[in-house]
């Protein structure tokens, strides 16, 4: 799948998207927006794709909003148009959609950041399960800058990853940091020269295993925050019981015993 925004190739049951608004570093406007949301539809349709990579094009992962998107979006009674908004069936508005739907996404994704990840940008990187950066990276929780605060998920994804204090500092500063920062505060799972080679082969890693588990897993691992204890155990014991002896569960076993790659059969619940 190609669009004037944003690319999809598929190559080893792995989905790579680009954002490809090169010439302006990637960031936001209510196309680009939209070209994110296609692009997710494509790939939760595609039982093929098995992990998910995420980059940009050009200079920049993303640097977030794009100005005159904003400027354009306030009403004449001064208030920003679209941001409450439920999009039907969801529990986001479109601009958290964009973010939450990578963490929602049942398969893997890894997010391959260099450049400029800057407000919306870094949000779209925290909503990948794993984020490889360039240790040179310009990242930033850069929203106080226009005088609002992070409003696409990140209230949900930066606090499972950053110290509180950490992330308050941030955001009230706007502070622009490294990649090497990024890791030291818990943004970055691991920094590479070369992020996108790296993602693109640990999704490689991924999809070379029992496809069913790892959807079960990025399942649970998803919801154990929001559970009790009592119920985290129950939900790990449902799926389990569920993936001891179907097809793909006696697959992983048989490969492994006879030294072989798996040979999986797709899945999506």
């Amino acid at each position: 799948m190609t669009t004037e925004r944003v690319t999809l190739t598929v190559e080893n049951h792995v989905g790579i998207v680009k954002f490809n608004r090169a010439d302006k570093m990637n960031a936001l406007d209510d196309a680009q927006i939209d070209a994110i949301m296609n692009v997710s539809v494509a790939i939760q349709s595609d039982a093929r794709i098995r992990a998910v990579v995420l980059a940009g094009e050009g200079r920049a992962f993303c640097a977030g909003i794009d100005v005159s998107t904003l400027a354009n979006a306030i009403g004449n009674d001064g208030k920003f148009a679209d941001v409450v908004p439920r999009l039907a069936g969801k529990i986001t508005n479109r601009w958290q959609e964009i973010v939450w739907q990578w963490r929602a996404m049942q398969v893997p994704v890894i997010a391959a950041v260099h450049g400029v990840a800057y407000g919306g940008g870094m949000q779209i990187m925290m909503g990948a399960d794993i984020r490889i950066v360039e240790p040179n990276t310009k990242l930033s929780i850069m929203e106080m800058k226009w005088g609002i605060i992070p409003d696409m998920a990140g209230s949900q994804l930066f606090r499972h990853t950053v110290r509180d204090d950490v992330l308050r500092m941030l955001t009230y500063t706007h502070k622009v940091f490294s990649g090497t920062e990024a890791l030291q505060y818990g943004f970055a799972t691991q920094l590479s020269d070369n992020p996108l080679e790296d993602a693109i082969a640990m999704a490689q890693e991924i999809a070379s295993k029992n496809p069913t588990a790892v959807v079960q897993a990025k399942k649970i691992l998803n919801a154990a925050p929001y559970l009790s204890v009592e119920d985290s155990f129950m939900l790990e014991s449902e799926v389990q019981e569920d993936l001891i002896g179907s097809p793909n569960q006696l697959e992983a076993v048989f490969a492994g015993l006879q030294r072989r790659a798996g040979d999986f059969e797709n899945y999506r619940e």
